[in-house]
């Protein structure tokens, strides 16, 4: 993969991390901060739980991304990271249906600028 696609799609891997983080080890603090308008401030602790389910899975988005780097052959890697890039913006299409249209934003329109860089590239 060229350069500016490997940021890019590292840009994507790290937002993925902190969400990971967010929601499975600091949902009832961070969380709360960052959702706060979002969710009654009494929803966090009852919510932990699915909150941190909702980060594994974010998790399991960013070590695609990041495996996607590590793959020596180029078409391969090309590949496994538009894959894992369609992924997250299906989640961030879904995400701005269903909860809250900021998320399209901050979810799906960097993995969309990600991917665009990885097809006009190659």
């Amino acid at each position: 993969m060229h350069l500016l696609a490997k940021i890019l799609v590292s840009v994507v891997a790290i937002e993925h991390m902190y969400i990971l983080w967010l929601e499975m080890f600091a949902w009832e603090t961070k969380g709360k901060q960052v959702f706060k308008g979002a969710l009654k401030a009494e929803l966090f602790k009852p919510t932990k739980t699915l909150a941190a389910n909702q980060g594994l899975y974010n998790g399991f988005l960013a070590a695609g991304l990041v495996w996607s780097l590590l793959i020596g052959d180029s078409f391969w890697a090309k590949n496994v990271a538009q894959f894992f890039l369609g992924c997250v913006i299906v989640a961030g299409v879904f995400g701005a249906l269903t909860a809250s249209r900021k998320i399209f934003y901050v979810q799906a329109v960097p993995a969309i600028i990600a991917l665009i860089a990885i097809l006009l590239i190659h």
